[in-house]
C-alpha cells in the first residue's frame, strides 16, 4: 500500500505527471526512488521521537483535498487509485503516515539553533559574487514578423510610423497588445527584467544603451522586427546586507534544519 502511495505521490513531485503517464526510464527512476523512500520513512516511524505524534483531522483532510484537485476529473483519480492499489481509505492511512513523518521531522528542525544576524552577515562578507548585481533592465517589446523582403519592408514603414506615437509606457502597452506577434502583447509586451546575455545578439546593444522612458528605432533579430522600450534602469553593484539579511537568514535557516534531519536520519538503526 505505502509502496503505492509514494510512486503516486512522487510521480507528482518528480515529473509533474500520474504515475500511468510516466516513461519507462521515468518509471525507473521513480521506483528507485520509492524504494528508498519507503524504507528511510520506516525508520522514522519506529523511531522514539514519532511515539507520540497525532496528526489531527482536518490535516489529513486538507491534504487529501490538496491531491484530488491535482486531477482533472474524479474518474482520473480513481483510476490513479485504482492503478496503485488505493481507494479511499487506504489513500487516507498512507497519507497520514506520510504526515506523521512530516512532523516527526519538524520536532528535530525544531531543536536547530536559530540563524543570527551576525551568521548572516558573516556569511554576506565571505560570498560576495552571490550578491553582485549585474546591471539590468525592465523592458518592453512590440515584434513583428515577415516572410519575403517586401512584407519585410511593409512591416518596417509600419513600425517607423507606429514610433512616433508612443510616448508613454500606456501607449506602447496598448500598441503592443495591437501590434505585437509576441506572446507578450498580453502584457503590454512586457520583457520583464533583462540582464545581458537574454537577448539576441542584435538587440542587445541597443536595448542597453536606451535611457528609462525611451523608444528603440526598429530593430531586426533573426525573428522579425522589434521596437524595444525602457521602462526602468537597474544599475549594477553589491547589494546592501540590508536588502539582503532575510534571504540569506532563511536560506541559511533551512539549510540548518535539512543538515539536522539528515544527520538525525543517519543515525537511526538499520532494519
Amino acid at each position: 500500500m505505502q509502496t503505492g502511495y509514494l510512486e503516486l505521490k512522487l510521480a507528482w513531485e518528480l515529473f509533474h505527471k500520474a504515475p500511468e503517464t510516466l516513461s519507462e526510464p521515468e518509471r525507473g527512476r521513480l521506483a528507485e526512488v520509492a524504494n528508498r523512500q519507503n524504507s528511510i520513512e520506516q525508520r522514522i516511524l519506529l523511531s522514539p521521537e514519532a511515539a507520540n505524534v497525532i496528526v489531527p483531522a482536518a490535516t489529513l483532510s486538507t491534504r487529501l483535498g490538496e491531491i484530488r484537485q491535482r486531477y482533472a476529473s474524479i474518474d482520473d483519480y480513481q483510476h490513479d487509485l485504482e492503478r496503485s492499489g488505493l481507494n479511499e481509505t487506504t489513500l487516507g492511512e498512507a497519507v497520514e503516515r506520510d504526515l506523521r513523518v512530516e512532523s516527526v521531522l519538524e520536532k528535530i528542525a525544531a531543536d536547530t539553533p536559530p540563524v543570527s544576524a551576525i551568521d548572516a552577515e558573516i556569511y554576506y562578507r565571505l560570498h560576495p559574487e552571490a550578491f553582485d548585481r549585474p546591471e539590468a533592465r525592465r523592458l518592453r517589446h512590440i515584434l513583428v514578423t515577415f516572410n519575403n523582403p517586401k512584407q519585410k519592408l511593409k512591416v518596417l514603414k509600419e513600425l517607423e510610423a507606429l514610433r512616433a506615437t508612443l510616448s508613454s509606457d500606456q501607449k506602447f502597452a496598448n500598441a503592443a497588445l495591437r501590434h505585437s506577434q509576441c506572446p507578450t502583447a498580453v502584457e503590454g509586451g512586457k520583457l520583464g527584467t533583462v540582464k545581458r546575455g537574454q537577448l539576441y545578439a542584435e538587440l542587445e546593444p541597443y536595448a542597453f544603451a536606451l535611457e528609462e522612458g525611451e523608444v528603440s528605432a526598429v530593430l531586426e533579430s533573426p525573428i522579425g522586427l522589434h521596437l524595444m522600450r525602457c521602462d526602468e534602469i537597474l544599475e549594477s553593484g553589491m547589494l546592501s546586507f540590508a536588502e539582503v539579511a532575510d534571504k540569506i537568514t532563511e536560506r541559511l535557516g533551512d539549510k540548518r534544519r535539512k543538515d539536522a534531519q539528515r544527520a538525525w536520519i543517519l543515525a537511526l538503526p538499520k532494519i
